[in-house]
């Protein structure tokens, strides 16, 4: 029996209750058990006040006052925990946000996927090796990667814990130092056209920022605190996981005194005088595979304080994505649930319309997302998982314009990107083929758009903002 979400009696726990996908079975249930305790005793990796803040800017973007832009890879390696893949996929996400800030006119909501987006969940718990059926690669904070590590391992959760430490602690103490725009190089654009374009709005981002520092919008000028100043100088950038392994999720859970009231529509929070918070995490999402009503993951999720992902796609009915968010959401609290749609290029059109219809129906105020990454994955001519930037543009663009059709707003965009210059997805700026991925395809799950398709990705979607400013037809 599930506990419902507006119970007092909830407690971290519950899910035990329920019906779970995704499990992981752990041969020493002592050994699991000792890690379990290690992370309750250790301290929380964000702070409760960085997660209310978030709620109060994720308000702002089911509201329409500002936009959210979420990336990083599809699943961590323990080994991305170092100087400079934590510094280029930063950098990759702060520039994103600058140009995207250029382009809507918006304050810009930054959420990584890092620091914790270490499990990953699988369509089958085996899979055949030379002849032999082993276990999944299931992330590293559940076995290795090699063909001889797939025993789930617990004390990899212990390992997460302190590679998410770290990395926090390094995010935190570089934040500022990776943004300014009039470093970026656009060489790698092979359309001089293009290159020419995307020059002219770095150039006018260059000069917008040049002139708030003369007027004295900075960080020491304590009498410019504008809306503007916020958005290109005090730098938020939170941290996201899919929250997975719920006994990782329920070890990291604090009970902590919370502040609201029980307002509905546009609330602080509806919570009664202390409150439930995911402390691994600011913001954590359900995914495709995990999101049953009456399941595990979804009653996990139900009764912390921490804005929550859905993921959604063409297998969700309209009647149950309104189930889901009364579940999660039972007060109605703007921006609670941010609705990440990956419905794949062709399929997007037959679906999201009605999803609108439904959620606009219900009274629920959520950030809808656009994920263009998931429902376009294909293989490659040469053997691999890649995927085409064409698809990736064309359900974004897609996306934007079924929302202005249903009188709704695109809210911001989800992506699995990386900093470094891969070569996993095919097309963008750099003009990749198929011949290209081996050149540099490191991806051991999704592939991931590399830092110049990234920018990409921001340029033209803030050209269509601009564009839509002046009247004149976008993406």
């Amino acid at each position: 029996m599930s506990t419902s979400p507006t119970d007092s009696s909830w407690t971290p726990d519950a899910w035990t209750q329920c019906p779970i996908k995704q499990d992981v079975h752990y041969e020493d249930q002592a050994a699991l058990q000792q890690s379990l305790e290690k992370l309750r005793r250790l301290p929380p990796l964000v702070s409760i006040g960085e997660v209310r803040r978030l709620r109060e800017q994720l308000r702002d973007v089911a509201l329409g006052k500002a936009f959210l832009l979420q990336g990083g890879d599809c699943a961590e390696l323990f080994d991305y925990c170092s100087q400079d893949p934590i510094e280029n996929k930063l950098k990759v996400l702060l520039q994103m946000s600058l140009v995207l800030i250029w382009g809507a006119r918006l304050p810009v909501v930054r959420i990584a996927r890092m620091a914790g987006q270490y499990a990953k969940p699988r369509s089958s718990p085996t899979e055949m090796y030379e002849g032999q059926e082993i276990p999944s690669f299931r992330g590293d904070n559940v076995n290795g990667f090699a063909p001889d590590d797939r025993q789930p391992d617990p004390t990899r959760l212990v390992s997460a814990y302190f590679h998410s430490a770290a990395t926090m602690n390094y995010v935190r103490a570089i934040l500022n130092d990776l943004h300014h725009p009039s470093a970026w190089d656009l060489q790698h654009v092979r359309s001089s056209a293009i290159r020419e374009e995307y020059q002219s709005i770095v150039n006018r981002i260059v000069d917008a920022m040049d002139f708030m520092r003369t007027i004295g919008a900075d960080p020491g000028n304590a009498t410019a605190t504008t809306r503007t100043n916020t958005a290109l100088n005090t730098v938020d950038m939170f941290v996201s996981h899919e929250a997975l392994l719920l006994e990782y999720e329920q070890s990291l859970t604090r009970r902590v005194p919370t502040t609201g009231n029980s307002g509905g529509n546009g609330g602080d929070s509806a919570s009664s005088k202390r409150g439930w918070y995911n402390a691994g995490a600011h913001f954590v999402w359900i995914g495709d595979r995990t999101r049953q009503v009456d399941g595990a993951h979804v009653n996990y999720c139900s009764g912390i304080e921490n804005p929550i992902g859905i993921k959604i796609g063409p297998t969700t009915k309209a009647d149950e994505l309104v189930a889901l968010l009364d579940k999660v959401d039972p007060h109605k609290e703007a921006g609670k649930v941010t609705l990440i749609t990956r419905y794949g290029v062709n399929k997007i059109e037959q679906y999201l319309p009605d999803h609108i219809k439904a959620v606009r129906s219900s009274g629920h105020i959520v950030v809808w997302s656009c994920d263009p990454m998931h429902g376009n994955t294909e293989q490659s001519a040469t053997g691999v998982k890649t995927r085409d930037f064409t698809n990736i543009i064309g359900e974004l663009s897609r996306a934007i314009r079924i929302h202005d059709a249903c009188g709704s707003r695109l809210n911001g965009v989800h992506l699995e990107l990386t900093g470094d210059s891969v070569t996993e997805c095919i097309g963008g700026s750099q003009q990749l083929d198929h011949q290209d991925l081996a050149t540099n395809y490191q991806t051991f799950c999704d592939p991931r758009l590399n830092y110049e398709q990234s920018m990409d990705v921001a340029f033209l979607v803030a050209k269509h903002y601009e564009q839509e400013r002046r009247g004149v037809p976008g993406l």
